[in-house]
């Protein structure tokens, strides 16, 4: 489907829907967006590197407190104006966000950004910089983690000004393989435009 067509429908809807099942409510572009998911994600959000830096991760935050939790947003947020610092690249320099830009490059131009974010909703890793830090106050984390180890969501199609795309937000909460129990998140844009 043409981007115009689907604009000039009004057919904007939220999805939360499994990585096989169907969905009670999505976008157009929902079945494809499900697809690209098995086919190029499903495969490596288990990955050790991804798993091993959330667990890592939650046990370094699982103390962390509210306020704590608003001081280091209110950093990062600093920091994403600045262009950079500490906490920024900490997170830019790691082991997954490397792993995730990899990702994004393969990708060529389908993945607009990728970030894992741990149990509290935090920024585990990083393809670009976020706007924000803390993302467990929003449906991309609320959707997925809250909800169990196979929730996806796919959010609306929007217009990003910054990169001129049709994207969607696909939203997959990530388990441990272990257990079988989540562990954090993932969120994926995806230029729609590029979809099959």
């Amino acid at each position: 489907m043409r981007i115009g067509t689907y604009l000039a429908q009004g057919v904007i809807a939220v999805s939360l829907i499994a990585f096989g099942g169907t969905s009670a409510s999505a976008n157009d572009f929902a079945d494809q967006i499900t697809a690209t998911l098995n086919d190029q994600v499903k495969g490596w959000i288990s990955d050790p590197v991804v798993v091993e830096a959330i667990k890592a991760q939650n046990a370094e935050t699982s103390g962390l407190s509210e306020a704590d939790i608003d001081a280091l947003d209110k950093q990062w947020r600093a920091e994403a104006n600045a262009g950079s610092g500490p906490l920024i690249d900490e997170v830019l320099a790691n082991k997954l966000s490397a792993f995730l830009k990899e990702k994004k490059a393969a990708s060529n131009g389908l993945f607009s950004e990728i970030f894992v974010m741990d149990g509290k909703g935090l920024n585990v890793g990083q393809s670009d910089i976020t706007s924000d830090y803390m993302q467990g106050d929003e449906d991309k984390w609320q959707k997925t983690y809250l909800v169990g180890p196979d929730a996806v969501f796919i959010d609306e199609v929007e217009f990003d000004d910054s990169s001129g795309q049709f994207q969607s937000q696909a939203n997959v909460t990530i388990a441990d393989p272990a257990s079988g129990q989540p562990i954090g998140a993932i969120t994926i844009g995806i230029n729609v435009e590029k979809l099959n």
